[in-house]
Order: C-alpha cells, then sequence, then structure tokens
C-alpha cells in the first residue's frame, strides 16, 4: 500500500433526517471533506443488513446491504415517495444518537411505500436484470426475510421443520406464498446496490479508496447458515456443534462467547473454497481494500463446544492457513486486503501473515502499557501496516486518557514527545502520521477530540453500542487544512 493518510467513520455516523447515516448527500459531503483533508482512504464499517443488538457484525447476510443505509432523498427525486410522507414519521429527535427502534419501526413503513410506487412503474428492466445476475444468493436471502417476518423474526432454527430444513415442497410452497413480500427485499438490494455504485463512483473519483470491514463469521440466524448449513458445523437438526469466540484472557476472565457458526473446513477445501472466494469477491464489489476481521483463526480458531455458558472450556483447532490464500489468488487474482491481527499472536498466526504479505494493524491505545516494550509502539513497526490511534472497539482517544494510569498517560506523553500545549489526541495522531507505516487510519471521533460518550462500541455489551452520529458543523475547513498540512509533512499527501 501507497504511503496515505484515511479516516474512520461508520456510514450509519453520517448526518441525517431520518435518525441514521446514509449512502446519500451526506455520504458526498464527508467525501469531499476527506478529500480537502488530503486522505486517501475512507475506512468503514461492514455494511450488512443487522439484526438482533445492531451491530453491523452479526447480518442477516453477507451479501445483502443494509436497507438502513439506502438514502430516502434520493427515493423522493426518483418519485418512489414523498416528502410530506416522509416527514410523516417519528424519526426521533436527537441528531448525535441512532435510536434504533424508531428507525426500525418507521423505514420500512417508508420503503414499503417506495415499493408500491415502484411496482407501478411501466420499465422493470433494470430490476429484473439486477434479479437475474444475483439471484444465487438473493432468492436465499429475500426467502430468508420474507419466512423471518412471517414468523415474527424468530431465528430459522425455530421455524416449522419442513421449510427450517429447506425441503423442496415447502421452499416452492413459500415461494409461492409470499411472491409480493419476497420481491420487497429483492427490491431493497436492487435499490442499495444502485446507490452503492453511484457512491463509490463518486469517492473514487476523488482519488479516496473505500476501506470496507468483512466480519470472518457469519450470524447463527442468517441466510448464509440457514442455506448452506454442509459448509458449517452443525448437526443434522441444524444446531451448532461448535461456536465462535475467544479464550479468557486479561480482559475477560471467561472469555468471549460471539455463537457464530464454525466453518467445516475440511468440506470447503474440498469444494476449493468456492463459497469463501465468492464471498471475498463480492466483497472486492463493494470495496477498494477489504479488511478481514479476526484474521488469526485462518491460522487457528477457537472451538466452543455448543451448548456454553461462557468461552472456558474451548480448544485451538488448526485453520486452512496459507493453503486458502493460495487458492483464493489463482481464483480471484490480486485482491487489496487488510489483516486485523489484533491480540496475542501465536507463530502459526505470525508465520501466515508473513507468507500472505497481508499489511496487519497497529493500535496505540495499546502501545503505552507501564512502559512495557510491545509491537504497537512505531519504533517496532514496519512499513507494511496500518496504525490506528484507536478501532471502533476501543474508547475514543480522549476516553483512554480519562481512565488510563497516570504512568501509562506519562509514557505516552514522553514517547511522542507532546509538548504541553499539544492536545493529547494530536498527539497521538501526530505519531501514527509521522511513524514509518504505510497507512494511518484514525477515527473521525479522535480528530475531533471527543471523549468516551463518542466510543462506538464496547464488545461483550449491549444498549449503546453502534449509535453514535456525527454533527455536520464540526467538519470545517480548519479541520481540513490542518489534517492536510500533517498528511503533508508526514509524507501522506497525494501523489
Amino acid at each position: 500500500m501507497a504511503r496515505s493518510a484515511g479516516v474512520l467513520l461508520s456510514i450509519t455516523s453520517l448526518p441525517s433526517p431520518y435518525g441514521i447515516g446514509t449512502i446519500g448527500k451526506e455520504a458526498r459531503k464527508f467525501a469531499d471533506f476527506l478529500k480537502k483533508s488530503g486522505q486517501k482512504i475512507w475506512q468503514i464499517l461492514p455494511v450488512g443488513p443487522t439484526s438482533y443488538g445492531d451491530s453491523p457484525y452479526q447480518s442477516f447476510s453477507t451479501y445483502a446491504g443494509n436497507p438502513y443505509l439506502i438514502d430516502l432523498d434520493t427515493l423522493c427525486d426518483e418519485g418512489l415517495i414523498t416528502k410530506k410522507e416522509l416527514k410523516s414519521f417519528d424519526w426521533g429527535d436527537n441528531p448525535e444518537e441512532v435510536d434504533y427502534e424508531k428507525v426500525y419501526n418507521c423505514r420500512y413503513k417508508a420503503l414499503r411505500i417506495a415499493y408500491e410506487n415502484h411496482k407501478a412503474q411501466p420499465d422493470q428492466k433494470a430490476f429484473r436484470s439486477f434479479k437475474r445476475r444475483n439471484s444465487k444468493w438473493l432468492k436465499n436471502y429475500a426467502l430468508f426475510m420474507a419466512l423471518k417476518n412471517n414468523f415474527d423474526m424468530v431465528s430459522w432454527l425455530e421455524w416449522p421443520e419442513d421449510i427450517k430444513m429447506r425441503e423442496e415442497k415447502a421452499v416452492r410452497r413459500y415461494e409461492r406464498k409470499f411472491k409480493d413480500e419476497i420481491d420487497f427485499w429483492k427490491f431493497l438490494q436492487f435499490k442499495f446496490f444502485e446507490q452503492w455504485e453511484s457512491f463509490r463512483a463518486y469517492v473514487n473519483g476523488l482519488g479516496i479508496k473505500i476501506l470496507g470491514d468483512m466480519p470472518i463469521y457469519v450470524a447463527m440466524d442468517s441466510a448464509d447458515t440457514w442455506a448452506n448449513p454442509e459448509i458449517f458445523q452443525l448437526y443434522d437438526d441444524g444446531d451448532p456443534i461448535a461456536v465462535a469466540g475467544c479464550p479468557p484472557d486479561y480482559f475477560s476472565e471467561t472469555g468471549q462467547l460471539w455463537g457464530n457458526p464454525l466453518y467445516d473446513w475440511d468440506y470447503l477445501e474440498q469444494t476449493d473454497y468456492e463459497w469463501w472466494f465468492e464471498r471475498i469477491k463480492a466483497a472486492s464489489k463493494l470495496y477498494d481494500i477489504t479488511r478481514i476481521d479476526h484474521f488469526r483463526a485462518f491460522a487457528s480458531y477457537y472451538s466452543i463446544p455448543f451448548p456454553a455458558e461462557n468461552a472456558i472450556n474451548g480448544e485451538w483447532i488448526e485453520g486452512p492457513r496459507i493453503k486458502f490464500f493460495q487458492m483464493m489468488e489463482e481464483a480471484l487474482g490480486d485482491i487489496e486486503i487488510v489483516a486485523e491481527d489484533l491480540g496475542t499472536l501465536t507463530p502459526d498466526v505470525t508465520e501466515l501473515m508473513e507468507q500472505t504479505g497481508y499489511p496487519g494493524m497497529k493500535v496505540l491505545e495499546f502501545a503505552f502499557d507501564s512502559g512495557e516494550e510491545n509491537d504497537y509502539l512505531p519504533h517496532n513497526y514496519t512499513e507494511n501496516c496500518v496504525v490506528y490511534t484507536g478501532t471502533h472497539d476501543n474508547d475514543t482517544v480522549m476516553g483512554w486518557l480519562e481512565t488510563a494510569k497516570p504512568e501509562d498517560i506519562k509514557y505516552a506523553r514522553e514517547y511522542c514527545k507532546m509538548p504541553d500545549d499539544e492536545p493529547f489526541n494530536w498527539g497521538l495522531i501526530r505519531t501514527a502520521y509521522f511513524s514509518k507505516a504505510d497507512t494511518a487510519i484514525v477515527p473521525i471521533q479522535d480528530i475531533l477530540g471527543l471523549g468516551k460518550e463518542a466510543r462506538m462500541n464496547t464488545p461483550s455489551t449491549f444498549g449503546k453500542n453502534w449509535t453514535w452520529r456525527i454533527s455536520g458543523k464540526v467538519l470545517t475547513k480548519e479541520l481540513a487544512a490542518k489534517l492536510k498540512t500533517m498528511s503533508a509533512e508526514s509524507g501522506r499527501l497525494e501523489d
């Protein structure tokens, strides 16, 4: 990767009068801000349709786009819904926080109005073409969502046995019964991808790449698991044999129990990893650079027998390792990837990182732990990495400053050579920019110097995660100029 700088901001965090950020006008305005700031990369969070808890890392589909991100003003411009109709909904009154309950209750009603008006249009050629080109995943996803709506959104494991197990007669019967509902979910994907292509073209036209996030695991309650049970470690009735998570560590005495189904890597190898390669190819159509979350699981993954109350009794099992990526390159060619390799790395993970040559991640908030030597200190970096002040799973830099040990803060100030009058967040940003890492990416919250109230996610908790939103008024010319100057001085400005 060429020496560059970028900003991390979830699309959901953008300003919008409709409760949540979208890929419309405000997304383009933020891209304009990045251009003025000398940035080359916009890193976003996963854009799949979210399920319970609203986490972008637990999606109903690994292929589908999130209907929340469809820009409603664009639908107005197309005559599919009116401003008056949109204003009739209660989208919430806090412009700096997503109220997911209100968004859920209002958005699908608005989108159904747009769908009914779309059906009345005489020219359906583009919609039919989209359905035909994407039928391999779209048919399963749309049927899955229609069924979930019919069965009060319960998990597919609780559906009637015939459709739970995808008996052919049952699939045909429900396809006939819910034909219009299925077409509604296909229409949402048609509009999402239509708008996404326009959005991505605009961002790329400014010389900016989109760095998108791909969770390594899919949700248990997803169209992927329901439609492809053979590629997962499942019993014949669909229940998981074992699930994903992380073992106990410094941060958690009982580990993390994620609950995602684990892959049957032996079966996937027999099929030349076709399902996985199709997934990565789809991600590369959305993003310019794909960040693979929890990359270490390709070396060895943590398997927790199901059911379990916590992650204590899991075991490490060997993953597909370098063979997977050698075959992927043969099948897909050169795809730009960033590997999320955070945490304690075992020799097999380190070896796989070296073999693939993918850039890994360095996080400055992890660097200043009581003055101990560690891989997150910039003098230990190679060029082939991406440095962050923090990530979506960390507190903001200023939030970290409130809770860190005084000796860690003192060490950070000394290491980063911060003058007394330099704000702490800008001291860390400067350190990231001037490090030897090819790429430096900073969450917008850290650029703005926001505290813990702006934290995006606290792992293993529910309630206030994924809700933070930015005010459009804070993206000033002065802030853009400051970032651009730092980009230029650190050699990260465009050629």
